[in-house]
């Protein structure tokens, strides 16, 4: 065997692409988010090389040319008619507070703001069931958001704590004889006092069978976990009154998220800036005659990485797409959700796909929503980063966010903190002239109800059809736009009474609400 004998010049050079390559093996493993197209804190560096490209180019190329009659428009903005229910959740019947109760009850919740949100209100609701004094519920760390704010961070306890004063009586802390009972202690062990065997969707009889038992002998109780455990149905009718009162009057957000969510209303309603205005290539030259002038339309883009691996759903990224969203699912819920038995085609013809910015942009604009539309953005990071969200941006140039609106300095209170972010967006988006969002979830459902309550305009995606629109490649976009518009004709916030199960807070009416 000859061997070539290298010359130490020849060695130098060769180190350095030696150790390059083994950089480049290494990368991988030392900052995986980086390789990842749903690393959680930035965006794939490869998916930010191979940029999602349009999934429906001609419908795209269409809808940018697309045009709205002042007719069309003026139909779209206009309110809500009276539809023959009005809010009373505040005027009707709850059970006054004869006494305060000397018994306690601490709950623990978690998951994001709106999955708490309707903890806290079932909370006061099992708190009136079982006649005892409500500690004001301690909000868990998120595990994906990892914000650690309290409730008193959020919401404003002193006028969460007035407004229920008739009804249940609540504190802010334990007395001193029990404030051993906290976070720390039930986790460090099995304490007497913690019931963590409470069922979803439990009923008062449960809870008067169950937890009072405990809580008349120690004096006090601490449920966790509580997310979910309190029924819908078979409830007096005084407690149903109570959840909605809770909801719709007790909680509202801190003043300097109401404040900072004034500033962003008022410059969403306010003439876009020039650059922005010169950019759109049909903008109407006379602003101020436009039937969506000083209007503005919330969207809910939930669009994120966890959710785009859950669904198991194709988006265009290809082959390299499908297995890091199959390892990312292993990853994450370690095989508690399974790659999908149905192929991409059927999961989008039973409308189990999140839409993604693209579509829901040509959603939007085949409803009659053009290019002078001030369109707000409320999410969280975008599973492809800007790339992905570049076709919803061609298609509405007056596209903002928190960011945009907003100075840094201006949003020092909130930044970085998941459940203040989303308390800001949420506050927003209950002053918008429009919401919609572009997939099922709890916000979805928090401002579904509670929009219903205030008799706003609310659009639900009709998403086994766009499923199914979007499979078709070939059809033209008058036949896109057609289909579109007449399957959501009843979809934009007409009233839908409560069944059995569902939710009271996402279906206010009967319940919630007196007949006008």
């Amino acid at each position: 065997m000859n061997y070539v004998r290298q010359s130490p010049t020849s060695r130098r050079m060769a180190w350095p692409l030696q150790m390059g390559g083994l950089l480049m093996l290494l990368l991988p493993n030392l900052f995986p988010s980086l390789f990842s197209p749903l690393g959680r804190s930035y965006p794939s560096l490869f998916s930010e090389w191979n940029a999602p490209k349009s999934m429906h180019v001609h419908l795209l190329n269409r809808a940018l040319q697309q045009q709205t009659s002042n007719a069309q428009e003026a139909d779209l903005w206009s309110p809500l008619r009276n539809q023959g229910w009005e809010s009373c959740a505040d005027n009707q019947d709850t059970q006054s507070l004869h006494r305060k109760s000397q018994v306690y009850i601490q709950v623990f919740l978690d998951g994001g703001l709106n999955q708490q949100r309707m903890g806290i209100c079932d909370a006061v609701a099992v708190a009136k069931i079982l006649n005892a004094t409500l500690v004001i519920p301690y909000l868990e760390v998120n595990p994906v958001w990892q914000d650690s704010s309290s409730f008193a961070e959020i919401f404003d306890v002193d006028h969460f704590i007035n407004i229920l004063s008739g009804d249940v009586s609540v504190v802010k802390e334990l007395p001193s004889e029990y404030s051993w009972s906290t976070r720390e202690y039930y986790a460090t062990g099995i304490r007497a006092t913690r019931i963590k065997t409470a069922s979803v969707h439990a009923s008062a009889t449960w809870y008067l069978e169950n937890v009072l038992p405990v809580m008349q002998s120690y004096g006090i109780v601490a449920i966790a976990p509580f997310s979910h455990r309190l029924a819908f149905d078979n409830l007096p009718s005084y407690i149903q009154h109570l959840r909605c009162k809770v909801n719709f009057n007790a909680l509202v957000f801190v003043p300097h998220v109401r404040t900072l969510g004034d500033t962003l209303v008022s410059r969403l309603r306010s003439p876009p800036s020039m650059n922005k205005a010169s950019s759109a290539t049909h903008f109407h030259d006379r602003e101020n005659d436009r039937a969506g002038a000083g209007k503005y339309v919330v969207l809910h883009l939930r669009f994120d990485k966890d959710m785009a691996a859950h669904s198991a759903c194709d988006f265009g990224g290809g082959k390299a797409e499908k297995l890091a969203l199959a390892k990312y699912r292993q990853v994450l819920w370690q095989g508690r959700v399974l790659n999908s038995q149905f192929t991409d085609e059927e999961l989008r013809g039973q409308g189990r796909c999140p839409l993604t910015p693209e579509e829901i942009g040509l959603l939007l604009t085949a409803l009659g929503f053009n290019n002078s539309t001030r369109l707000y953005l409320a999410s969280h990071k975008v599973y492809g980063g800007e790339a992905r969200i570049s076709a919803l941006h061609q298609l509405f140039p007056f596209m903002e966010d928190k960011k945009s609106l907003a100075a840094s300095h201006e949003l020092s209170e909130v930044e970085g903190k998941a459940s203040l972010l989303a308390a800001l967006d949420y506050y927003v988006s209950m002053q918008s002239d429009i919401f919609i969002s572009a997939s099922p979830g709890n916000m979805h459902n928090a401002l579904l109800g509670h929009r219903a309550y205030k008799n706003l305009k609310t659009i639900r995606p009709n998403m086994t059809l766009l499923g199914k629109l979007f499979l078709n490649k070939t059809m033209e976009w008058s036949e896109f736009q057609r289909a579109v518009q007449q399957g959501h004709k009843n979809r934009q916030g007409q009233m839908r009474l409560r069944k059995e199960k569902q939710s009271i807070y996402t279906y206010p009416a009967p319940d919630c609400m007196c007949k006008a």
